[in-house]
């Protein structure tokens, strides 16, 4: 886990992509897949760790006719998703609304569902590890994992310590990504 900690905060700024339209259909735990070829990541994508992460994420720039611009907590999986077996890594952050927003428990396991965010601008800030990948004995099994995840993400993203706060700050703004030096 140490190794995961030298990397965070992971700061992304990309574009909304489609994935493999699992997180809607499967899960009913809908995604915004970051865009590996057209990003600016703090960490190269392809060195970013594999893992369950949580922290901020933002869609465009501020509207006041809708959700644009709105700073949402997310839980992120970062991987090759191991119960499907993918080849490609991807990152894909969930978007929670809060506890009284009506989208908040919309979809078929009770989570978020916002709407369709394709070629959208994303901005994402991965704060804190959270677990491993890990392969699932069965849907049920994946899908109650990450409605844990989603809730320690919820938890952790209302603290109030200065590198949740500055985090929060950086996907509200408009600061570029700058890009971090790992030591191995």
């Amino acid at each position: 886990m140490n190794d995961v900690l030298q990397y965070l905060p992971i700061r992304i700024v990309s574009k909304v992509v489609r994935g493999y339209g699992r997180g809607s259909s499967d899960l009913g735990i809908p995604t915004a897949n970051v865009c590996r070829e057209n990003g600016d990541f703090s960490t190269s994508f392809d060195d970013l760790p594999c893992g369950i992460y949580w922290g901020f994420a933002r869609i465009g720039d501020k509207n006041e006719n809708d959700d644009t611009g709105c700073v949402y907590k997310t839980a992120v999986s970062i991987g090759f998703n191991p119960y499907y077996g993918n080849e490609k890594k991807t990152v894909e952050p969930h978007l929670i609304a809060s506890s009284t927003d009506e989208r908040r428990h919309k979809s078929t396991c009770g989570e978020t569902i916002l709407r369709e965010f394709y070629g959208e601008t994303i901005r994402l800030s991965v704060v804190g590890y959270l677990r491993p990948e890990l392969p699932f004995e069965g849907l049920e099994k994946l899908i109650e994992a990450i409605k844990n995840d989603i809730e320690q993400s919820e938890r952790l993203g209302a603290g109030t310590d200065i590198a949740t706060i500055e985090e929060r700050n950086w996907v509200k703004g408009a600061e570029n990504v700058s890009r971090k030096s790992v030591t191995s």
